[in-house]
């Protein structure tokens, strides 16, 4: 899925031998973002790639991959776009948000959903890590019922500036829509304006997400 050459393994930077992540202006162009290779999912590992603009995403059967995309997209929590049809569909259900009621849960209805590419990131060693990270209070997730039943859900990484939301899912239509309308919401409420939403996805463009440089997504995750 993601490593198509081999001779990336000559041209990157191994994470295990610098001790630290590379500069992310350092990230190749094809493909976009990619910057080192190695490491771990360690607690500080992550928190720290996160603070610096930097995400996992690699196959079970890969090393661990970091990236940071030239462009970013993102998902600014006032601009989230409600359509009149969804609008009109919010008036008629009854919903209720739950905030961490279930962690792993969520991360593995994530892992699980069916998806168009029949694959997926979320394997065993990254479950384990973000539910790491959750205990340590660094992720949290949302879910949301309709009319007292299981719809949808998203978790993520929370820094001091910036939601940066790993995955979401549906288990009813709108399901996801419902989850990040209610993400939004509570975000505004505790002073987050941004989600990092990481890579262009057509679903959270019709929301209002966008592309933004990563030298100004960098300056608004610094604050």
């Amino acid at each position: 899925m993601i490593l198509a050459h081999l001779f990336l393994f000559a041209v990157l930077p191994n994470l295990t031998q610098l001790g630290a992540f590379p500069p992310v202006e350092q990230a190749l162009t094809e493909p976009d973002g990619l910057l080192c290779l190695g490491g771990d999912l360690s607690p500080n590992t992550l928190i720290t790639a996160y603070q610096n603009g930097i995400f996992p995403w690699y196959n079970e059967d890969e090393p661990i991959l970091w990236w940071s995309p030239a462009e970013r997209m993102v998902l600014f929590t006032d601009e989230i776009h409600v359509s009149k049809s969804f609008a009109k569909d919010i008036k008629k259900q009854q919903l209720s948000y739950h905030i961490n009621r279930n962690f792993e849960q969520v991360i593995n209805h994530c892992a699980h959903i069916a998806r168009k590419d029949q694959g997926t990131w979320i394997h065993p060693e990254m479950i384990e890590a973000y539910c790491r990270l959750f205990e340590l209070g660094h992720a949290f997730c949302l879910e949301v019922e309709l009319d007292g039943k299981a719809a949808g859900g998203i978790y993520g990484v929370i820094t001091d500036h910036v939601y940066c939301g790993e995955s979401m899912y549906s288990l009813k239509t709108n399901g996801s829509k419902y989850a990040l309308l209610g993400l939004c919401q509570h975000l505004q409420e505790n002073g987050i304006k941004l989600i990092d939403c990481q890579i262009h996805n057509p679903h959270l463009a019709s929301m209002g997400a966008r592309l933004i440089p990563r030298d100004d997504f960098l300056k608004l995750l610094r604050g």
